[in-house]
């Protein structure tokens, strides 16, 4: 029987014990490490990479009640899995329980990832009784094209697949094309300042406002993660009608991301965002980058394939999102 998680049944010598703070992150780096190779899982990735123990620790205190929804498996003393759940309410008010288990490669297929997966829907479901969110509340899990293991785990355990994001390359800044035209009359591009931090807010939001799945993000966390040294916007007078939202990487200060790029709907399919993503992919480019990274959903509805593929980005990865009923 496991060790802390009653009722989750592990191979003898292997137990579960609960997360213990600063003490934990380096092994849970290293087991991330260890799955790197088998998974398939770049270390520039934009989505999901290989983290470090500093990116764990900071991802950790996060969490609500890290210690309560962050469980290791241990094997002679090592830590050689473990996993974590968060949750948060999406723009169509479902509460989304989103669990992720990582193992070693070494100790799968021994029934440990199933007993990852027990303890984590269990957990949720404590979770979903204490916040009285039944009504509205799933479960969710994601793995990576790539993950088979886990990707093999989750449809036996009856996941669906809902949708994904394919993330994509640009392997060389210094290669950026040219416009190949001009942006259309009245708009100019620029940097967003402080003062312009509400309405690029909102031109983000409102890019999303009949996407599914989408989390809901307030200004407050806008301003929080602010980066704006790579931003740019396009105006049109002084109305604000896309953004390009840059950044570079940590701690791979090379690695540029693309965060967003919208446009607002009446202004699209006018040059608007092939203008500002070069403006932006420019911008990383004098801040020291050398490849840029972005991701977008499979789903969308807007064809922004045709445009990052036009400036010279090429598919690396596809990161599958899995959803369960409650029940």
């Amino acid at each position: 029987m496991s060790d802390g998680a009653p009722g989750h049944m592990l191979p003898v010598g292997f137990g579960f014990r609960p997360y213990r703070g600063d003490e934990d992150h380096g092994p849970m780096a290293a087991v991330r490490l260890g799955c790197a190779e088998r998974d398939r899982i770049d270390a520039h990735s934009v989505v999901e990479g290989v983290p470090t123990a500093a990116e764990i620790a900071e991802a950790s205190a996060k969490l609500e009640e890290p210690f309560l929804n962050q469980i290791l498996v241990v094997h002679d003393g090592s830590v050689v899995g473990y996993s974590t759940i968060r949750w948060w309410q999406e723009r169509d008010d479902t509460w989304l329980y989103l669990h992720r288990g990582f193992l070693l490669p070494g100790q799968r297929r021994q029934g440990i990832g199933s007993a990852m997966l027990c303890w984590a829907e269990q957990r949720i479901h404590r979770l979903v009784e204490e916040h009285g969110t039944a009504r509205s509340a799933v479960i969710g899990a994601n793995a990576a094209v790539s993950e088979q293991n886990a990707t093999a785990l989750l449809l036996a355990a009856g996941y669906r697949r809902v949708f994904s994001l394919v993330e994509l390359e640009l392997g060389d800044l210094q290669q950026l094309p040219e416009l190949g035209g001009e942006p259309p009359a009245g708009i100019r591009t620029g940097p967003i300042g402080t003062s312009h931090y509400r309405a690029a807010w909102r031109t983000v939001v409102d890019s999303y406002a009949d996407t599914s799945f989408t989390q809901r993000w307030t200004f407050q966390d806008f301003v929080s993660t602010a980066d704006p040294a790579c931003w740019r916007a396009a105006w049109n007078g002084q109305d604000m009608v896309g953004v390009a939202l840059c950044s570079i990487r940590r701690p791979h200060r090379t690695v540029g991301e693309v965060a967003e790029l919208s446009v607002r709907t009446d202004r699209r399919r006018l040059g608007i965002g092939r203008v500002l993503l070069l403006d932006g992919l420019r911008s990383l480019r004098e801040q020291g980058a050398t490849i840029a990274r972005l991701f977008t959903g499979t789903a969308n509805p807007h064809r922004s394939y045709d445009l990052y593929e036009s400036v010279g980005f090429r598919r690396q990865n596809e990161y599958v999102r899995y959803r369960k009923p409650l029940a």
